[in-house]
């Protein structure tokens, strides 16, 4: 039998947010972030989050929120902000062997993913410089390797998350700046080379945005659109507001998004993509729901997918593959759950899932976590549903390793707590915890 015990609202972290810092649930998530960005910790707090806390959805922040809110309230622990501290993990045991979600399994395939994930991704960005090195003549040779790094980056980042990326990133953006700055190149060069280096700022600043380095994505998404301007190319000033907007939304700023997804429209226009148009009315449509304004969202999505049925072009940017039917559905969904449409959440979450098929791991496995999350929080829970779903989630650790799948994660298991007394919730519990305690989901 389902237990439809109701979560406890947290009202004593309502009423510091309220009376003593007397912000809205959005300036709180902002102080939230500014306190952590302070603290050395990039964090994206955003007002869903505020809410699930105060709802009673999570029952104890994680432990970067921990730190940052003992910070923001002068040394109160999460117990005297009204939070309940889970009970102590059980003795940890090796986690269950992850289930590959499609086909047999191949241990040549296996090994691969291994190599990659723990020798590091550095050797697969190598850019033709040495450390210390001045760079002579740029040419063509060198923009074919920013792209190709780019293109690397976002097909490893697909299937295994950002974390074994981010310095192979970093330094790979760090050669393509030298070439910029000290490198000889004719005015045709420097234009591609410029494009190149903002497209590879973006690959950079998504996977800071995955790995929750909320303010390090903000600088590297401007960088971005500092270059597209200065090298004309609307293509990368578009998907630079776009990746603003996504940010924005995040963050908790609807405004914001709402904002950068139309300036991303005006620029895109003229390009020829309908898909690119109907990717940024989705980003657009995600600042309206998180407003709460259902009607500006309804007619957000009806755009997008009227563009999107239009079919491929030509025009259409490379790094638009991800963009396929599943994460068009992904994204509604999201905008639902924003809007509270539970129900209509969880069926597109799973369509998302259905319709990714074997790609985009990080992707289904995120979508595969909101399934999760909406079964257990609908009007009519199911958490016999929701631990199923969840069950998939764990099977893409650890070769899926991204700070917002572990948030994900985090919230599921915040979601399922108030029906604990379910064995198939309890049974996830328990091996959630296991997973996580032996290191399983980190990082």
């Amino acid at each position: 039998m389902a237990d439809h015990h109701k979560p406890v609202p947290n009202t004593r972290l309502r009423a510091v947010r309220e009376l003593e810092f007397q912000m809205s649930r959005p300036e709180f998530a902002k102080k939230i972030n500014d306190t952590g960005k302070a603290m050395g910790e990039n964090v994206a707090c955003g007002p869903r989050l505020v809410a699930d806390w105060e709802d009673g959805n999570v029952t104890c922040p994680r432990a970067v929120y921990q730190r940052i809110l003992t910070q923001m309230t002068h040394g109160r622990s999460m117990a005297d902000l009204g939070f309940r501290l889970p009970a102590p993990a059980p003795p940890a045991r090796p986690a269950r062997p992850a289930a590959r979600p499609n086909g047999p399994h191949r241990e040549e395939d296996s090994v691969e993913r291994r190599a990659f994930l723990f020798d590091g991704a550095g050797v697969l960005l190598a850019l033709p410089l040495t450390a210390g090195q001045t760079p002579g003549k740029i040419g063509a040779t060198e923009v074919r390797a920013v792209k190709a790094a780019v293109t690397t980056l976002y097909a490893k980042d697909h299937d295994h998350g950002s974390a074994p990326l981010r310095h192979a990133a970093s330094e790979a953006l760090h050669t393509a700046y030298q070439w910029l700055q000290s490198g000889t190149y004719t005015s045709r060069t420097e234009s591609k080379l410029r494009s190149a280096t903002g497209a590879l700022s973006i690959a950079a600043g998504w996977l800071s945005y995955d790995s929750g380095r909320a303010g390090d994505a903000h600088s590297l998404y401007g960088e971005a659109l500092a270059a597209a301007r200065i090298a004309e190319d609307p293509e990368l000033e578009a998907h630079a507001f776009g990746c603003l907007s996504l940010l924005a939304k995040a963050s908790g700023r609807p405004r914001e998004a709402i904002s950068a997804a139309q300036g991303a429209q005006a620029v895109a226009r003229n390009l020829g993509s309908p898909r690119l148009l109907s990717l940024f009315n989705m980003r657009e449509a995600g600042g309206w729901a998180l407003m709460g304004d259902a009607a500006a969202t309804d007619k957000a999505i009806v755009r997008a997918h009227t563009l999107y049925a239009k079919g491929p072009s030509d025009a259409d940017p490379a790094w638009l593959d991800f963009y396929a039917p599943g994460e068009l559905a992904g994204l509604e969904c999201l905008a639902r759950a924003d809007l509270g449409q539970h129900e209509r959440a969880a069926s597109g979450a799973e369509q998302a899932v259905l319709l990714h098929g074997d790609a985009f791991a990080r992707n289904r496995a995120l979508y595969t976590a909101d399934v999760a999350i909406q079964h257990a929080v609908r009007d009519r829970p199911e958490p016999e549903a929701a631990a199923e779903a969840a069950g998939r989630v764990l099977a893409f650790l650890p070769e899926v390793r991204s700070d917002r799948l572990l948030q994900s994660l985090h919230n599921v298991a915040g979601a399922l707590q108030r029906h604990s007394r379910v064995p198939a919730v309890a049974s996830w519990i328990e091996e959630y915890r296991a997973t996580t305690a032996t290191g399983g989901g980190r990082a």
